[in-house]
């Protein structure tokens, strides 16, 4: 994975500057703090979801396992 160094961001900001100039240039900064921003809660509302669908796909499981125990118990008396 390729990483980025200071030279680089500093580039950017410079390019970014220059194209938007410096009236432009935070308001920019904002939008795209607020889409990220967005885009990581949605990543985590979504992770917290599958959690939450894996955890009772378990919980399922482990009830039907019980409930085959019990039924085989009964079965043996």
């Amino acid at each position: 994975m390729p990483q980025i160094g200071w030279l680089e961001i500093l580039t950017v900001v410079i390019i970014s500057v220059l194209i938007l100039g410096p009236k432009e240039f935070p308001i920019a900064l904002k939008k795209i703090g607020s889409y990220v921003g967005k885009l990581k809660n949605t990543f985590s509302n979504f992770q917290k979801e599958i959690s939450s669908v894996t955890s009772e796909i378990d919980l399922e499981k482990d009830i039907s396992k019980s409930e085959n125990i019990e039924k085989k118990d009964k079965l043996d008396d």
